[in-house]
């Protein structure tokens, strides 16, 4: 170890000089991982914001009632909150009924004004326990004077179909993503061992041993694949602040995790995936020219 950090300066001289011997070949391979692990980002974060919205949506599973005029909604509500797994009971009248349209609808709520009277009708607001939906709705329709009952029970499961779907899909391209980083990485130390031949025949004829020898060209493939994610965090940065800006305005209904928290892990991924990456590919290059 001692002489391990004895030699660093030595070390870091030798990657600067490989790199300067063929240098626009290890610029374009850093650039080429660089996308490598931004799209590996994406497919990261896509898989993230999925999950995150289906867990939310989770949460915030309801139902909604809708009575008929003669009805005494107050005990209505009072019968379906002695319903198990029941969680909240909100009355919401036609005028809230209008104004949480037009929230979900953003710009396009000027549609609405075009309707000389409101065109939405009351309703009974049931939040629920997801493991019982069915039982919840069940019971609701019982209820005298119940006339509808809407859940969004369909639209959780095709979303739990989509995200089971894009996380076997995302799986796939992560490990492919991977091994492609992985025989980049390998082609580069390959590549820095044939043109540096003689220099580690005479270091082995000195009586270096292997691990002095092999060191700086596994420095070499980890910083070249951090390199590459500072480059895929530069372009997740920029795509996440457009990609932000236009959901908020087009879709501002949709449940998405924080842009910022999302931003702090995906540099950790990256940070992380940059070192495992670089130091494995290192390892099978070194390994594939042993003989």
């Amino acid at each position: 170890m001692k002489t391990i950090v004895r030699n660093t300066g030595y070390f870091f001289k030798e990657i600067k000089t490989m790199i300067k011997l063929d240098f626009f070949s290890n610029l374009f391979s850093i650039i080429s991982l660089g996308f490598i692990l931004f799209i590996l980002s994406l497919i990261i974060a896509g898989g993230w914001g999925t999950n995150y919205m289906i867990e939310a949506i989770e949460d915030e599973a309801e139902i909604s009632v809708y009575y008929t005029k003669d009805s005494q909604v107050s005990t209505i509500s009072e019968k379906i909150r002695s319903i198990d797994g029941v969680r909240e009971v909100i009355e919401i009248n036609a005028a809230e009924a209008k104004e949480e349209i037009s929230e979900i609808m953003g710009e396009e709520s000027r549609i609405l004004e075009l309707f000389e009277h409101n065109p939405f009708s009351p309703y009974i607001e049931v939040k629920i326990d997801l493991d019982f939906m069915d039982t919840v709705a069940d019971e609701v329709k019982k209820i005298e004077g119940v006339e509808l009952v809407r859940d969004n029970k369909e639209i959780l499961d095709k979303l739990k179909g989509i995200s089971s779907l894009a996380n076997i899909l995302g799986a796939l391209l992560v490990i492919a993503v991977s091994v492609a980083t992985l025989v980049i990485t390998s082609h580069i130390i390959r590549q820095g061992i044939y043109m540096n031949k003689e220099q580690i025949n005479t270091l082995r004829l000195l009586g270096a041993p292997e691990g002095f020898i092999n060191l700086p060209f596994i420095l070499e493939g980890i910083i070249m694949t951090i390199l590459a994610g500072f480059l895929s965090m530069s372009l997740i940065f920029i795509v996440f602040k457009y990609i932000s800006s236009k959901l908020t305005v087009s879709l501002p209904f949709l449940i998405l995790p924080d842009a910022h928290d999302m931003l702090l892990g995906m540099g950790a991924i990256n940070l992380i995936l940059s070192l495992v990456l670089g130091l494995v590919g290192s390892l099978f290059g070194l390994k594939s020219t042993k003989k």
